[in-house]
């Protein structure tokens, strides 16, 4: 299967920006991202809620970017344009799943905090999905619902 922009010419910063601009668009009022060497983080507020999304960046070590199919060393130079691409490609999926989500609730398909759910952030730092997936996980496991959120407070 081909990835979405696995080819795209959009440079990271520009996807970048076109993310800020939507998300002023639809009405965010705070909006900040950074990265480190395998992951940027894309965070704001609208609807009176923190959102973070943590986005997985390429492994500039990966041996699709560092080997040839015949298992050789690839040129530096030629690494880094597959590892650039790929990021470029990550960049662009991720604008394109911010304006999707935020274009549902303009419609009217859906609601902001459905949509944004497993992004919202939580009084202690972590994301609903974070605070959740171990309790969905161990509720599939045991067969029984976990407990009710707690006031975190």
């Amino acid at each position: 299967m081909m990835a979405y922009a696995e080819n795209t010419t959009v440079s990271t910063e520009k996807s970048r920006g076109e993310i800020e601009r939507t998300l002023q668009k639809y009405g965010a009022d705070q909006f900040m991202y950074g990265w480190d060497e395998s992951k940027a983080v894309i965070g704001f507020r609208m609807a009176g809620r923190q959102i973070k999304f943590l986005l997985p960046m390429p492994d500039k070590k990966d041996r699709k970017f560092t080997h040839d199919s015949r298992n050789k060393l690839r040129p530096e130079t030629a690494q880094f344009k597959d590892w650039e691409q790929a990021c470029r490609q990550k960049w662009r999926a991720m604008a394109l799943v911010i304006k999707a989500k935020l274009e549902a609730c303009e419609a009217g398909i859906a609601i902001f905090e459905d949509e944004f759910m497993a992004n919202i952030v939580l009084p202690n730092g972590s994301t609903v999905s974070q605070f959740m997936l171990p309790q969905i996980k161990t509720a599939y496991e045991q067969g029984s619902m976990p407990n009710m959120l707690p006031d975190l407070r």
